[in-house]
């Protein structure tokens, strides 16, 4: 009867001690903070005025600054924003 209390106690005593990702708790299910999702929705709101800059201009076939040069800056830009908030961390 010793003998079965002397292999129950060692194989307790021999478990390996937990890791400490196990430890810890599991994380939130979602990958972005709320910055993430602020940072998204102005970088839409950019990219959504950078059409509409577009639209505006009154030459032939949006062959003027509006439609050549200024809008897709400016769509390029919410772009960025968007990559920005998709590659920042999580706060």
């Amino acid at each position: 009867m010793s003998k079965n209390k002397k292999i129950a106690n060692k194989t307790s005593v021999d478990a390996p001690p937990a890791t400490k990702a196990s430890q810890t708790s599991p994380a939130s299910g979602l990958p972005f903070g709320k910055s993430n999702f602020q940072f998204m929705l102005i970088g839409i709101g950019v990219i959504l005025a950078g059409f509409i800059i577009m639209t505006l201009d009154k030459e032939e076939f949006g062959f003027g600054f509006l439609g050549i040069t200024l809008g897709p800056i400016v769509v390029f830009c919410g772009f960025m924003i968007e990559l920005y908030a998709i590659l920042k961390k999580k706060a």
